[in-house]
């Protein structure tokens, strides 16, 4: 352990090796354009695109690479090498252009319409705030990347410029409150991240797994997470080396993975980082996701990141911790000893809850997905229902703004374990709600909802857009006024009282809330097509075009993109589980049938009076479910074949395949399943949950 200061940020070109490689004048520039968004001159980049080359190839690079995040919600890369013809031979050189600008092909990714397949060139260009780092033998930079025509292709364009629209509206409402020595607001992100891991072996059997990322057939394990004996459990030899090897390189990455544990399910398990700035946080995520995938290959493992690859068992999410900062060392969003008197606080929770209300929608579209819908709502990840949950304390003193009476924090109150040898210490002013897609933490907000493959960047910038777009109003109100103090606290007051509703500090898992926030008109969209019906709405429209984070064009691409997507991902699940019933489970089980008949004749052949009645009953109950089993495969088949005369419209599409598709597939599953508990393991063609689940 007494290495790892040593090897941390060890692979990246971060400030220190900046400090030590360029130029006074070249780093204060770089510096400007990193902190106050300064244009860089070319002159710069070729001195910093220099001492980059120089210090990769010092560290075995022979390549670089323009690292960006189209809209596949994975990362992409390609690799040019260093060298140039120098008569004979080769010299190795990386310009400032090269640097600032790259060109991938762009006609193959998705750009929900706005890009015709023909029309190939896009491009990529350096993001300054984001350091660079090897990998592998190259030199990654992680940019940004649009069409030829300008068009925004990607995850990382729209998050950095929310993340200056909240600042720069933070900034206004902060100068007016007398903080005029805040020149930045910098928003944070900690993504805790989920994951399963099982044997590499087993894994490569399954087809479901290889070509979907979950199992689409899988009968429950006899055990499975009832006794929580997993959860928070002690880590196995195996996995144990497996994280400490996925440590040390998220560590030379800069990374800062802080927490690691056994979760609920079985063969599941998390990492927590630091919270970080939120640019960083999404490509640090990215990174973790994919090395968190290599480093299994190493192990004879694989890391699962679908958000249900079991059924019957927990799933994986991502907790997306967000917080506000100034460039002076404010969280903005800490209470404090006395948050009632706490004005920058009580204007900056204002903003939140207003916005949380007014765009839950949006919130809930950004969490949507194909794998995300199967933990939404049920009982082990928050609902479908947005809502924020403050605590007990802050609760109680948002209830006396609203009524306008007086209150005041109990405070910390001492935790008295009435144990001498133990020390009492000081408790947190309210419990932690599990239960709720958006629970105040302290001095930031978990947004709970996120699936654990998704990149954090679309949740993260439309979150930042709809609380500047709070703030922007909250400053047209307040700018004229005489008495800022009184202002803020009657525009607070109004605030809290017209979206209280968003306010729950209960059981989010319980029936009758569902009745309840019916009743208080929140929105239950229970799955990625019910949410995305209501993207389009004007309001969310013009929420990012008003703003300048994206285009009408590129919002409706958005749009575009992730229901074409949703069709894709269950239309492969769908013939994946057609495939897998008629070449392996349908042969097994008529196998196994057989076996089963031979055996019965077998006992009748040798004496009338052998019973027979077990073999009897278990081929006509197979044989049953095998009809049954063979007519649900043709109905899925017929469901997938029906889809082509929705695609006109992508909505009619998307609601097609979860409504007609998606529910025959739970149908054939179910048959399926009833089957493999009747089939010895010998002839069931493919490893049980028991063997995925247990097997590391």
């Amino acid at each position: 352990m007494s290495k790892v200061p040593e090897i941390f940020g060890s692979m990246v070109f971060n400030d220190q090796k900046m400090q030590e490689r360029l130029p006074k004048s070249t780093y204060k520039a770089l510096k400007k354009t990193i902190q106050d968004g300064e244009p860089l001159d070319l002159s710069v980049a070729n001195v910093v695109a220099t001492a980059m080359k120089d210090w990769a190839i010092e560290m075995g690079c022979t390549h670089y690479t323009h690292w960006f995040q189209p809209m596949t919600g994975v990362t992409a890369e390609k690799h040019d090498s260093f060298i140039q013809p120098n008569g004979d031979g080769v010299i190795m050189e990386f310009s400032g252009k090269e640097l600032i600008k790259g060109e991938p092909d762009a006609s193959s990714f998705p750009s929900g319409g706005i890009r015709a397949t023909f029309e190939a060139r896009g491009y990529t260009t350096w993001d300054p705030t984001s350091p660079a780092f090897v990998r592998d033998g190259s030199l990654y930079i992680p940019t940004a990347f649009c069409s030829y025509t300008g068009e925004v292709l990607d995850k990382k364009t729209p998050l950095l410029r929310s993340m200056e629209k909240i600042s720069s509206e933070a900034v206004r409402i902060l100068h007016l409150l007398g903080k005029t020595d805040v020149t930045r607001v910098i928003t944070t992100v900690g993504p805790e991240q989920e994951y399963f891991l099982i044997d590499k072996d087993l894994y490569e059997q399954r087809e479901d797994l290889k070509l979907t990322g979950r199992t689409l057939f899988g009968a429950k394990a006899p055990k499975g997470q009832e006794l929580d004996d997993h959860y928070f459990g002690a880590i196995k030899t195996r996995v144990a080396a497996y994280m400490k090897d996925l440590d040390d390189e998220l560590w030379k990455l800069g990374i800062l993975a802080k927490t690691k544990h056994n979760e609920v399910a079985p063969s599941q398990h998390e990492l927590a980082p630091i919270f970080t700035t939120s640019n960083i946080a999404n490509d640090h995520n990215e990174l973790t996701m994919e090395i968190m995938k290599k480093i299994a290959e190493k192990h004879g493992l694989v890391c699962l990141l679908h958000e249900k690859p079991f059924a019957g068992v927990n799933g994986s999410g991502k907790h997306n911790n967000w917080s506000l900062s100034t460039n002076t060392g404010e969280n903005l969003l800490s209470p404090g000893k006395h948050p009632e008197n706490n004005l920058v606080f009580q204007l900056f929770l204002a903003a939140v809850v207003k916005a949380v209300d007014e765009y839950q929608d949006l919130l809930r579209a950004t969490v949507a997905s194909a794998g995300n819908d199967h933990r939404l709502g049920a009982h082990e990840a928050p609902p479908a229902i947005i809502s924020m949950y403050l605590g007990d304390d802050l609760g109680a003193m948002v209830d006396s703004i609203i009524n306008g009476e007086e209150y005041v924090s109990h405070g910390k109150e001492r935790m008295q374990t009435g144990v001498d040898v133990l020390a009492d210490f000081k408790k947190d002013t309210s419990d932690r709600n599990r239960t709720s897609p958006f629970a105040f933490t302290g001095n930031k907000f978990e947004f709970r909802a996120l699936g654990s493959a998704l990149n954090i960047g679309c949740p993260n910038y439309m979150l930042n857009t709809m609380v500047a777009e709070e703030l922007s109003q909250f400053y047209v109100e307040l700018k004229d006024e005489e008495n800022i103090e009184k202002a803020v606290k009657s525009l607070v007051k109004n605030v809290l009282t017209e979206h209280q509703r968003i306010i729950f500090n209960g059981d989010n898992y319980t029936d009758e809330w569902v009745e309840e926030a019916k009743r208080r008109g929140l929105l239950n969209l229970k799955s990625l097509p019910e949410a995305f019906s209501r993207f389009m709405d004007r309001k969310n429209v013009e929420l990012f075009v008003k703003n300048k984070i994206v285009t009408e064009a590129e919002y409706r691409a958005r749009y575009e993109i992730e229901l074409e997507t949703y069709c894709k991902q269950i239309n492969i699940e769908a013939l994946t589980m057609i495939d897998m019933a008629k070449k392996k489970i349908t042969p097994a089980v008529t196998a196994f049938v057989r076996e089963m008949t031979d055996a019965a004749l077998a006992k009748k052949a040798l004496s009338a009076d052998i019973p027979t009645s077990v073999e009897e009953e278990l081929v006509m109950s197979l044989s049953n479910r095998l009809v049954c089993f063979v007519k649900k495969t043709a109905e899925l088949e017929e469901a997938v074949m029906g889809a082509s005369e929705h695609k006109a419209d992508c909505l009619e599409y998307a609601m097609y395949f979860r409504e007609v598709v998606f529910a025959k597939m739970q149908e054939l599953r179910a048959v399926g399943d009833s089957m493999e508990t009747e089939t010895a393991s010998d002839f069931w063609p493919y490893p049980s949950y028991y063997d995925l689940l247990f097997g590391v």
